[in-house]
């Protein structure tokens, strides 16, 4: 869901500085898409939706629109594509699709980063506060973190609402709209995060050690020109 444009915040969210290496527990962060899984989660999700014909078909109206506004605003374009493709589809029934398709995925082979893995739950261990900070869907994210085993890691995701004629983007928790969940969730400082994506570049900024998992070396180039100083790299499988 990381590509799905939203309305930009009324007021920009405050931005966290650096803050320094402290002894004992942390704050630590982690994106989910790319760091946690391999791929998209809720693009998969999506794709699967669009797998019909009946859906397609849905979505030929909108066609001319989206040829309009994309090589404007891709974002928006993605965000129409959403909404075709959950049209008719209410709370109860997106729920069910979304834990479902959670179930499912968690058992398919090589979907999920299993270094992510293991040092998320090394920070636990150490009584770090672990904290997913992500653009995918909360009702989807919450089901996969609860298939692998972690009902109790703290999620900040985007979100979904029912409306007429079915669930609708409410928030969609990218960039520095993640440093607006964080500020509203009473998280001020963090010292240590994990991204892979220029969108995780204030999350990352804000970060005593901030971590990119599998950039190739021209992304690693232009995330430490954003932040000024050098980064952390890993390779995760």
């Amino acid at each position: 869901m990381d590509e799905v444009a939203m309305p930009a915040p009324e007021q920009a969210p405050p931005q966290p500085v650096a803050s320094a290496p402290v002894a004992g527990p942390r704050t630590v962060l982690f994106d989910f898409d790319g760091v946690i899984t391999v791929d998209d989660t809720f693009a998969r999700f999506m794709r699967e939706r669009y797998a019909g014909v009946g859906r397609k078909l849905l979505l030929l109206p909108v066609v001319p629109w989206l040829l309009l506004v994309w090589p404007f605003s891709w974002r928006l374009g993605v965000r129409t594509l959403v909404h075709v493709g959950l049209l008719g589809v209410g709370e109860r029934r997106y729920r069910e699709l979304a834990l479902d398709f959670a179930s499912r995925l968690v058992r398919r082979p090589r979907q999920f980063q299993r270094d992510a893995l293991l040092v998320l739950r090394r920070h636990q261990a150490g009584g770090d506060r672990v904290i997913v900070v992500t653009g995918c869907e909360r009702t989807l994210a919450r089901g996969l973190l609860d298939e692998l085993g972690l009902p109790e890691i703290e999620l900040l995701a985007s979100e979904l609402v029912p409306r007429w004629p079915g669930m609708r983007v409410k928030r969609h928790n990218v960039g520095r709209r993640k440093l607006q969940s964080l500020a509203e969730a009473g998280v001020s400082a963090w010292q240590r995060a994990y991204g892979d994506s220029v969108l995780d570049i204030p999350m990352l900024k804000a970060a005593a050690e901030p971590v990119l998992v599998n950039a190739s070396p021209k992304l690693c180039k232009l995330v430490e020109k954003a932040l000024g100083r050098s980064i952390e790299r890993v390779a995760w499988y």
